[in-house]
């Protein structure tokens, strides 16, 4: 019987569910239980999987706490895999240190990946990293060094770093051929798509193109000018203005640097940033008044002047000499232009994701994101399935969209 186990358990390792089921899909000992689960897990029923790994950890005994140990780091994973983001990050911890004190270094390593990635998915990238860095690396199983690398060039992807995000995924691959195990070639394949998939629009003098990863990157050493409607900014290399909670200010600045090196009428400016169906006197009022407030905030990178029909942005010269380079005004916009653009970008993996853990990922309230998963339901571009706390949001991938929720990560420390 015990070589059944062994074989189910080797089955699993090298990504063979229904090899694993064939031995064990008739017992009900604890650790056939276990091994269905994983197996169950691994096929996509994700719901049987989670309980049969919750009768497996009750029916090992209470000295047995290594099994039931890794029936918690599994149960982990299925949460992560069902974008449960809530499931408690103590009793993962906890049995991470149990796995630690008793040996098991190879399934601990997997915990520590799991939490990495949770951490990675709520945009935590420093915690992410030190969760890594407590992870002894040696030695580590070929399908746990992927999942280190996929996490490493996650990080490295958020915070525009190509170079090192090429190398982990890199490293990745060679991993996966070693493990043999489909499924994880295929994540590494996905991701890497990422660099090549045009993650952002640069938009100047009326004209736009699609941006790579590499080339957002560049524009963080550029000397050009950058409204950045990511971050609602505008900057030039280490000068930062942000224009988040002024949003008429970047609207103005938007429509000025698209025009540039043109100026605006006064009639379009009112009516891109105000919003205004018909323009009277108060409207031209408001915008001197907004207009010179611009000019107040954007006074270290440039001028709003005032012309015959109505203004022009001018960037301000640097003490560097790159003339061609520092008169360039660009903005750098999104891919797609979305009201709910962050929300279609954490649904554009695939997978289904709950209200709540999207909340928790894009820092918002539950009734905020719900509120945006209704409009977008409404207009046919998400769907739901399940109800009350079991629903779940989920679409295909979003055309423009990189997928992994990999939108470009801050330019620059503020």
């Amino acid at each position: 019987m015990e070589s059944l186990i062994t074989a189910a358990a080797r089955a699993l390792e090298a990504g063979d569910p229904l090899g694993a089921l064939n031995r064990v899909a008739l017992r009900n000992d604890a650790p056939s239980l276990a091994l269905r689960g994983i197996a169950m897990a691994q096929l996509g029923d994700l719901a049987k999987a989670k309980t049969l790994l919750r009768s497996a950890a009750r029916a090992f005994g209470p000295k047995e706490a290594i099994a039931r140990a890794r029936c918690v780091v599994a149960e982990a994973e299925i949460a992560l895999v069902s974008r449960d983001l809530n499931w408690p990050a103590k009793t993962l911890a906890a049995a991470r240190a149990t796995l630690e004190r008793h040996g098991d270094l190879a399934n601990a390593a997997h915990a520590g990946h799991i939490e990495a990635r949770r951490l990675l998915l709520v945009g935590r990238l420093d915690e992410a990293e030190r969760t890594l860095a407590e992870i002894k690396t040696t030695p580590l199983h070929p399908a746990s060094q992927v999942a280190r690398e996929l996490v490493l060039a996650g990080i490295a992807i958020r915070r525009l770093r190509t170079k090192d995000a090429r190398a982990a995924l890199g490293r990745a691959a060679r991993a996966a051929r070693q493990a043999g195990i489909p499924a994880l070639a295929a994540e590494v394949e996905s991701t890497s798509h990422v660099l090549d998939t045009p993650a952002a629009r640069l938009i100047t003098r009326g004209h736009e193109r699609p941006l790579l990863l590499e080339e957002v990157e560049d524009l963080a050493t550029s000397e050009a000018l950058v409204v950045d409607t990511f971050h609602h900014a505008v900057r030039r290399r280490g000068i930062l203005v942000p224009l988040g909670r002024r949003p008429v200010l970047f609207a103005l600045a938007r429509i000025l640097a698209q025009a540039w090196p043109a100026d605006v009428s006064r009639e379009a400016l009112i009516t891109g940033a105000f919003q205004a169906r018909h323009v009277d006197e108060s409207h031209r009022a408001r915008l001197r008044v907004e207009i010179g407030r611009l000019r107040t905030k954007l006074k270290p990178l440039a001028d709003v002047s005032a012309t015959r029909q109505g203004f022009a942005l001018t960037p301000r010269k640097t003490t560097r000499k790159t003339p061609g380079k520092t008169r360039q005004v660009l903005v750098l916009a999104r891919p797609v232009e979305e009201k709910h653009a962050t929300v279609l970008a954490f649904l554009s993996d695939g997978e289904p994701w709950s209200s709540s853990a999207l909340a928790l990922a894009l820092g918002t309230s539950a009734r905020t994101v719900q509120r945006a998963l209704e409009e977008l339901a409404r207009s046919n571009k998400v769907q739901s399935f399940g109800h009350g706390r079991a629903r779940r949001w989920m679409t295909p991938p979003v055309p423009g969209f990189p997928t992994g929720l990999l939108l470009p990560g801050p330019l620059l420390k503020t």
